[in-house]
């Protein structure tokens, strides 16, 4: 009797100590994956050369800049928020904006509304002031997408990688590469000798841009049209007089005139189209004159203003 208790009690220890090991394999399988979980829910974004650490797959994207907002609508992202144009979204960008919240003007976004939105990223502009860029990212992550032309790609890019839209992104990069190539060649030679010209109305004034800002890069970098010495001579936006653009005498001229900007001189434009000064350049005297060829309050430097300028120009500068 004692050997068969003997062994009855070993039976029951060893049970006892199975049952304590998967205890301590199912606890270790947990903390386990919790490890992964917490691994997975966040991301290393890189953007000109600067790590931002993002939530994984966000859904909720606020649009704190122009730029952000076109290639929202041209990759067909809806964001939770936007910045508004006079309290309300450009009727430009489609239904993009059909799904947000308006959080405030470009300089300025709504904290407040911000915070009651509760995004997963922001995607603001390199313009904000830094005490706005430094309240913006304690709210939430937030990138600073460049103004600046030159980096459209990487604009489109970053927002695609956060939307997995990448193959989108990629398409629309190489429709515009191979609609600029189609440009150059249907244009080669005929504009060596041809002045083209934008120019923006602003408060009743007269601007031009740069090289690298604006609508200019197609122009005079993704074209290789000439650049008149006053776009090589400007450092950013430029005013210029009605004379001085009479003396560069453009014979192509794009004019981009938006009423919101012209509040206090809404009859700016027909005032200038009346003038003798204006009717002596070779553009408007050839009929090569385009106002709003493409949205007025578009930024210029998307892949979606991009897009749309060079299907203007397909019928303006390339028949």
């Amino acid at each position: 009797m004692k050997k068969n208790g003997l062994f009855m009690l070993f039976i029951a220890l060893f049970l006892l100590a199975a049952c304590g090991n998967e205890s301590v394999d199912s606890t270790a399988g947990e903390k386990e994956t919790v490890i992964e979980t917490n691994e997975s829910k966040e991301q290393t974004i890189t953007y000109l050369n600067k790590e931002y650490t993002v939530t994984s797959n966000p859904t909720k994207i606020v649009t704190a800049s122009q730029e952000a907002m076109e290639d929202a609508a041209i990759l067909g992202v809806k964001p939770i928020g936007a910045i508004a144009t006079g309290g309300m979204f450009s009727e430009y960008l489609g239904d993009s904006m059909s799904e947000a919240t308006e959080i405030g003007e470009k300089t300025q976004p709504s904290i407040e509304k911000l915070l009651q939105l509760e995004p997963d990223v922001i995607l603001g502009t390199s313009k904000f002031q830094p005490e706005v860029a430094e309240k913006l990212t304690d709210v939430a992550p937030m990138i600073p997408i460049s103004h600046i032309s030159t980096n459209w790609k990487d604009n489109l890019l970053v927002l695609a990688e956060l939307t997995d839209k990448k193959e989108e992104a990629n398409q629309i990069i190489a429709d515009y590469e191979s609609s600029i190539l189609e440009v150059k060649e249907n244009v080669s030679g005929s504009m060596e000798d041809q002045q083209v010209l934008m120019i923006r109305i602003r408060g009743g004034n007269l601007f031009i841009y740069s090289r690298d800002i604006y609508f200019n890069p197609v122009l005079y970098q993704d074209l290789g049209l000439p650049v008149p010495e006053a776009v090589k001579a400007a450092k950013s936006q430029e005013m210029i007089t009605l004379e001085k653009l009479a003396e560069i005498n453009p014979d192509y001229l794009f004019v981009q005139f938006e009423e919101q900007e012209n509040a206090d001189a809404p009859d700016r434009l027909k005032e200038l189209q009346e003038n003798a000064i204006w009717k002596s350049m070779n553009a408007v005297e050839n009929e090569n004159v385009f106002v709003n060829a493409v949205s007025p309050l578009a930024a210029g430097g998307t892949a979606w203003s991009k897009t749309e300028f060079i299907n203007v120009i397909k019928e303006t500068l390339a028949q």
